[in-house]
C-alpha cells in the first residue's frame, strides 16, 4: 500500500493525491499537521529530514519532494503517456517541474503563504510581480495548445496546476488570464480528477 504523508492545505501534497487518482492508484493518507509542527518533530523527520511534505512511501521507498514523486508515480505506474522517455520529449515536461519549482513558487505559491498562512516575511510586491510575469507566459503559451507539452496531459500540466488554480488565495485575479482559465477547466474534467480545498470538483451532470 502506498503511503502519503501530507496536508490537506498544502497544494504540493494535493498534486500528489491529483496523480494518484488520475494512475486510479490507491493510497493510504496520513495527515501531517503542519500548524502543530508535526512535520519538525523527530519522527517525521527520520522519515524525511528536510521536514516537508509531501512525503510518498511506496513498499520500503520513501521519496520526498512533489516534483520528484511525479516523476516516480510518472515512471513507475504512468507508462510514456504521462513522462515519455525521449529524450526531447522529456525535456520539454521535466521544463515545467522547473518552472513549478521557480516561478510559480516564487508567484502564485508565495502570494498564498503571504495571504492565507500569514507568512509576511515574503515580498509581496515580488510575488506579485512574478506571479503576473508567470501567468502572462502560461496564458500566451496555451494560446495554441490545450496541454502544456506534447499535445495530452502529462506531469507537466499536474505539477504547475495547483498553485496557478489556488492564485485567489494569494488575491491573484486570473479573469485577464483566460487560456490559463481555460486549461484548468480542462484538468478538472479529466477522469479521475480530485479537488482539494479552493479547488472545487467539477459538479457531474
Amino acid at each position: 500500500m502506498i503511503k502519503l504523508y501530507g496536508h490537506e492545505l498544502s497544494g504540493n501534497s494535493y498534486k500528489v493525491k491529483l496523480m494518484l487518482s488520475l494512475l486510479s492508484l490507491d493510497y493510504e493518507w496520513i495527515k501531517v499537521d503542519l500548524m502543530a509542527g508535526a512535520h519538525k518533530q523527530p519522527d517525521f523527520l527520520a522519515l524525511n529530514p528536510f521536514g516537508q511534505v509531501p512525503l510518498l512511501v511506496d513498499t520500503n521507498t520513501g521519496l520526498a519532494d512533489a516534483q520528484a514523486i511525479l516523476v516516480y508515480l510518472a515512471r513507475q505506474y504512468g507508462g510514456e503517456s504521462w513522462l515519455p522517455l525521449e529524450p526531447q520529449a522529456m525535456s520539454r515536461v521535466v521544463r515545467w517541474l522547473s518552472t513549478t519549482a521557480g516561478e510559480v513558487r516564487s508567484g502564485p505559491e508565495s502570494a498564498r503563504l503571504y495571504h492565507l498562512f500569514k507568512a509576511t516575511s515574503i515580498n509581496l510586491e515580488r510575488a506579485i510581480q512574478k506571479s503576473e510575469f508567470i501567468l502572462t507566459q502560461l496564458n500566451n503559451h496555451l494560446a495554441t495548445q490545450q496541454w502544456l507539452e506534447l499535445g495530452h496531459p502529462t506531469i507537466a500540466d499536474v505539477a504547475v496546476f495547483p498553485y496557478v488554480a489556488l492564485a485567489s488565495d494569494g488575491k491573484i485575479d486570473l479573469t485577464a488570464y483566460t487560456n490559463v482559465l481555460a486549461w484548468i477547466d480542462r484538468i478538472k474534467h479529466l477522469p479521475g480528477f480530485v479537488g482539494m480545498i479552493g479547488i472545487e470538483a467539477p459538479i457531474a451532470v
